[in-house]
């Protein structure tokens, strides 16, 4: 039996004084844009996105615009991202110490990888996980097309998939409700036991390895990270590329342990 839907933030707020609903609704506007969206979005797509009424998505993106949030193209008669949420992204990232430890790291993982591998570290964005730092080799000259700020999706991909792994319990129960609610019936049996799998190879030998789950011609490892800072969020580590360059036995027998490898000399500088 499916379980009920899950409630919608301005749902769960119903009766809570201290929930500002105009700005979740603003917030949620800004994050309907994607990194392939270079040429903005009009009204009318980010109504689509978001589930908000036209009118609303009217008055917000006017607001957003006066406040330079948003810019507006004449033109096209679409928004694009302005540069104060440049800002707000950099102001994050800079208060993550684990980030700038670790990219040194990841870059002579990559190097020593070879051509074609793409080491990422990622964070959780409610259904999906957001790239905020990348490594590849020095001279790669085929790779994945992901950078930071990127976004794939949490139940699908393997850093999506190691980072449920290492949430708490009740983390995890939330997570795989979402998950149900966001998957049809008919998938989510697999989808399910696909991430119980993730953990179980986790907690053998310390790495997930994916084949062709996310896309069917790429591979990958990861590995959950959780920073020694007590307020910073949790992580996943993801070393992957295609398939050809990074068949299962490659992935499983040497790049998964080193992958490990690196995590645990990260965590030894208190990142």
């Amino acid at each position: 039996m499916r379980k009920r839907t899950a409630q919608t933030p301005d749902e769960e707020a119903n009766g809570d004084r201290q929930f500002v609903t105009a700005l979740h609704r603003g917030l949620e506007l800004l994050r309907a844009y994607k990194p392939s969206d270079k040429a903005g979005l009009g009204n009318r797509e980010l109504a689509a996105r978001t589930g908000l009424p036209n009118s609303t998505v009217s008055r917000l993106t006017y607001t957003l615009l006066k406040l330079g949030y948003l810019v507006y193209d004449e033109d096209t008669g679409r928004y694009r991202m302005g540069v104060p949420v440049l800002g707000l992204g950099y102001a994050c990232l800079g208060g993550l110490k684990v980030r700038e430890t670790a990219q040194p790291m990841m870059q002579k993982l990559a190097d020593e990888s070879g051509d074609g591998v793409l080491v990422a570290l990622g964070g959780r964005d409610d259904l999906a996980m957001t790239y905020i730092a990348c490594a590849r080799a020095a001279r790669s000259m085929i790779s994945l097309q992901l950078d930071v700020g990127s976004r794939i999706s949490l139940k699908r991909s393997a850093m999506g998939r190691a980072y449920i792994a290492g949430t708490s319990d009740s983390e995890r129960a939330q997570i795989m409700e979402r998950i149900e609610e966001a998957t049809p019936p008919e998938d989510w049996p697999r989808i399910r036991d696909e991430i119980t799998e993730a953990a179980e190879q986790i907690r053998a030998r310390g790495f997930y390895a994916s084949i062709g789950k996310w896309q069917s011609d790429v591979n990958a490892v990861s590995v959950p990270y959780r920073p020694s800072q007590s307020d910073a969020p949790m992580l996943a580590f993801n070393l992957g590329g295609p398939a050809y360059i990074l068949p299962r036995e490659r992935l499983e027998e040497e790049l998964g342990p080193r992958l490990v490898a690196m995590t645990e000399a990260l965590r030894r500088t208190g990142a």
